[in-house]
């Protein structure tokens, strides 16, 4: 009987425990602990990116049983996170809990249900990734390159891994992607990286270099190979993830609709933004359909030669524009700097912003990126391209990446008291919407407007019209995006009809339509774009009614970006008081 009442008090006891927001709130300190341990030694990469620099060098193991035992931590640290009651945590905890739940249900899955490290080879084909050394100087040239060589040094490892892990029918858009990736990282190894290398006095490392270098090229070659000739013929398998992966997805951001629900969003936001389109088309041509406005428009475009420099140009014009509106408080008088995107990148990516870690205390410079003219590309492929970077998308390009997209709002979060984990982990939704929001907002703000008279001229009229139209062909774009990314995962859209739709819905022409149909295939989250542009819009709206006249968009802004980057849905929780309307995110 004593033994009875014994176990039932100390059942009754660890209950009471559990209801204490001292427990609560030190469980989530041992697993936060837990995970500022391992994260880096999974993703070391990444930790030189943040600044962590005793990371330098290192590589994580990417054989079978490495990924096995980081799925099985993954497992247990969710497990963790589930036992500690939400409620008992004070908001900024509760959003740190939140930001490690999503990591945890972001990354099980990829190892579950995407398969990410076991079906695509992109995986592989980009794992060897040193530009990060080479572009930030956060350290001595020699030592920088020491870590390149002890990163290229396990380039054999990977590709093993590779071959042990990946299944023996892969997805065709994968398998292509993946070859222009290895390749895409054997010239810069061979051409960027070496022409940097020579400029070392010390002859040892530079022979070193040279050794290593030899190998890890010739390694991405045979992979790039390899999967040119043995599994690109048989390369079938769907890249579709199925509903049920998807839903999972969208749960990770705190988004719980149905795929289906969320393709009725795109599409009823698709036919809002065409009108929006049709109007701003009228002032600019009345004569002409949006579509030949638009391609009218794009032929107004930079030379292959002129486009880095026009982007280097007219970055600023943005930033003045957030300064003279009082839309933000400005975090920082660094100015991002315009480059090419390095070599390995130009398969995927457009245009792209590389802000400094918010660990990172001495390379702190901050890099746009944006994709040139290939020299191997025919005239017709050059044309295309550049049309897409016509003078006005490239300034609405400027404000998603640089100012007050990306950025502004990292350089926010570096600056900002915040925990470690708020810092390391971000939410895509949040992320992506709040670059693709900041296009939108300046536009409404009358951005195109800039240089006009009072009252502005026909002809100024016309000028902001066409910001409007490139702006809407942008929009459209991260609508499309939504849509095949529905499509494409859950009602077996391919490729073509996925670059098809594109090319119909936001007038892109096929270069640059394709690559936005490819990116579907692999990052079926860039549906996020849209879903949380949308999101902020309904913040926006809900926090303007609960402060009345004390709104602003400036108060809006750095209340919005003061915590971090966290999902949409937690933001609404830090923000509004009212926990009623902390469900409704859009």
């Amino acid at each position: 009987m004593k033994r009875f009442l014994g176990a039932c008090l100390l059942m009754l006891c660890g209950c009471a425990t559990q209801r204490d927001p001292g427990w609560a709130a030190g469980e989530l300190s041992k697993v936060t602990e837990s995970f500022l341990a391992s994260y880096p030694v999974q993703h070391p990469l990444e930790a030189v990116a943040l600044g962590w620099h005793h990371y330098d060098g290192l590589f994580p193991d990417l054989g079978a049983e490495a990924l096995k035992q980081e799925r099985a931590r993954l497992s247990s640290m969710r497990a963790a996170l589930d036992r500690i009651p939400g409620p008992l945590l004070s908001p900024a905890f509760r959003a740190d809990r939140e930001l490690l739940l999503a990591m945890c249900r972001t990354e099980l899955w990829k190892y579950e249900l995407q398969q990410a490290p076991y079906r695509n080879p992109m995986f592989y084909a980009g794992a060897v990734d040193v530009s990060i050394y080479l572009k930030r100087d956060f350290a001595p040239w020699a030592d920088r390159v020491r870590s390149i060589n002890r990163v290229l040094q396990r380039s054999p490892e990977v590709f093993k891994a590779a071959h042990a892990n990946l299944q023996p029918v892969l997805s065709k858009p994968f398998v292509e992607t993946a070859i222009d990736v290895a390749e895409g990282t054997a010239s810069f190894i061979e051409k960027d990286i070496a022409a940097e290398v020579a400029t070392l006095t010390d002859a040892g490392l530079r022979d070193a270099f040279a050794t290593v270098s030899r190998m890890a090229i010739a390694e991405h070659r045979a992979f790039a190979r390899w999967l040119r000739e043995e599994r690109l013929p048989t390369a079938t398998a769907p890249y579709a993830m199925g509903r049920a992966a998807y839903q999972e997805m969208l749960l990770g951001e705190r988004i719980d609709m149905s795929p289906e629900a969320v393709l009725a969003v795109g599409l009823k936001e698709m036919a809002a933004e065409q009108a929006r389109m049709r109007d701003a088309a009228r002032i600019v041509d009345a004569t002409k359909t949006p579509a030949e406005v638009y391609e009218w428009i794009s032929r107004e475009h930079p030379t292959a030669p002129e486009l880095i420099p026009t982007a280097r140009q007219t970055l600023e014009k943005a930033r003045d524009f957030v300064v003279a509106h009082r839309l933000m408080t400005m975090p920082t008088e660094t100015r991002a700097r315009v480059a090419e995107t390095l070599p390995p990148f130009r398969a995927t990516s457009t245009a792209s912003m590389d802000t400094p870690g918010p660990f990172e205390s001495k390379a702190t410079e901050a890099y746009y990126y944006v994709t040139p003219v290939e020299k191997d590309w025919t005239p017709k492929q050059a044309e295309e391209w550049l049309r897409a970077f016509n003078h006005y998308t490239l300034e609405v390009v400027n404000i998603h990446e640089a100012y007050p997209g990306h950025y502004l709002q990292f350089s926010v979060l570096n600056k900002t008291p915040l925990s470690k984990t708020a810092k390391v982990l971000s939410s895509y939704a949040f992320a992506e919407g709040w670059a693709h929001y900041a296009e939108q907002m300046l536009m409404e703000e009358g951005y195109g407007l800039v240089g006009a008279g009072d009252p502005p001229s026909a002809e100024d009229r016309i000028r902001a019209a066409k910001y409007a139209v490139a702006q809407s062909s942008e929009a459209l774009l991260r609508i499309c995006r939504l849509c095949v990314s529905v499509k494409m995962h859950c009602q077996g859209m391919t490729v073509d009809e996925a670059t098809r739709f594109i090319m119909q819905n936001c007038f892109y022409e096929e270069k640059a339509a394709r690559p936005e149909a490819m990116r579907g295939t692999f990052d079926p989250g860039y549906c996020f774009y849209t879903l949380g542009k949308l999101q902020i819009l309904k913040l926006r709206r809900d926090w303007k009614t609960q402060e009345g006249d004390r709104f602003s968009l400036q108060r809006f802004h750095d209340e919005l970006l003061s915590h971090g980057a966290p999902q949409l849905r937690t933001l609404r929780e830090l923000m509004l008081k009212d926990p009623l309307k902390w469900p409704q995110i859009l």
